[in-house]
């Protein structure tokens, strides 16, 4: 098979970028569909398929009678899935001709769901991936077609594994997958439902830090929410989330406390160690280098975080 009518269904900028590989390759696009835009925010694979003169589709949601018929006015050969976070129904993914398949980072059947980067990180993991799946009824549940491992590094947060590795290597997984469609030898490996974990989105209160835990355990937490949804703490009675960290050797001081100040950041102590504080956002506020905001805070040695 030379070419086949592809069906896409993405948003961001991992939708975008594959859009864009897809017809580098001379693929034959026939339409997309990414969410609505919020006012001030252009999607990128809106933009993208403007540029490369693909038809894109904006539905409110894709369960919405008019997106199935679309997607059947369209005659697909093969659905693609990069980057969805709406709940696609059964009947648009059964509608190209050769089915549908799905971009998931992790390594299927574990970390099934939506955070599926955040929690292996704040589980400690050191190695994740991702899988090309077909996508059914369930949530991440399709057999798989395809997957990549990558390392989980000891500094990794969500945006550097994302970005680094899981954007690129998932882009490319994706026209491989395709090509081994077109080819006709792309396997459908069901999913060992005896390996299979499913993690709730991760949320605010998912990532607000027990200083008296170890200090690996809250430098993951840290980690496994930088850049969303931003690891927290008690300051004063508000809110203070804190990004870019760092793990120190660091004893003494009760958990929380401020141990030092410095041009790096702050240092704070936490279970056995503690915790370089490079990058905060307070309340009703931007984010800003740490050192500048205890400055702007009258921030002393000695002060509690957490409380």
């Amino acid at each position: 098979m030379r070419t086949v009518r592809i069906a896409l269904i993405g948003q961001a900028a991992f939708g975008a970028r594959v859009l864009e590989r897809l017809i580098d390759k001379g693929e034959e696009v026939v339409g997309a569909f990414a969410p609505p835009e919020s006012p001030g925010r252009p999607e990128p694979l809106r933009e993208a398929g403007e540029k490369r003169g693909v038809k894109v589709y904006q539905p409110k949601r894709m369960r919405e009678p008019e997106a199935l018929e679309t997607v059947r006015a369209l005659e697909a050969d093969l659905g693609v899935m990069a980057f969805v976070t709406d709940i696609v129904p059964k009947t648009v993914i059964d509608a190209p001709r050769l089915g549908t398949i799905q971009y998931h980072p992790s390594l299927l059947p574990k970390h099934r769901g939506g955070s599926a980067i955040n929690w292996p990180i704040i589980q400690g993991e050191t190695r994740t991936g991702l899988t090309i799946f077909w996508p059914d009824a369930g949530i991440d549940t399709g057999s798989i077609l395809l997957q990549k491992e990558v390392d989980i590094g000891p500094d990794d947060t969500v945006g550097s594994l994302y970005f680094d590795k899981l954007f690129p290597l998932g882009v490319e997984a994706m026209l491989e997958a395709v090509e081994l469609v077109k080819q006709g030898r792309a396997r459908r490996t069901p999913q060992d439902e005896s390996q299979a974990t499913y993690e709730k989105l991760c949320e605010e209160a998912d990532v607000a830090i027990d200083w008296a835990l170890p200090a690996q355990r809250v430098y993951n937490l840290i980690r496994g929410g930088n850049p969303q949804p931003g690891a927290n703490t008690l300051f004063r009675g508000g809110m203070l989330r804190i990004f870019d960290s760092a793990l120190v050797a660091k004893h003494g001081g009760a958990p929380g406390e401020v141990l030092e100040i410095g041009a790096d950041g702050i240092v704070v102590a936490a279970g056995g160690g503690g915790i370089l504080v490079k990058r905060v956002q307070p309340a009703r506020a931007g984010k800003a280098a740490a050192t500048q905001w205890a400055q702007d805070v009258r921030l002393g040695t000695g002060e509690r975080l957490g409380s």
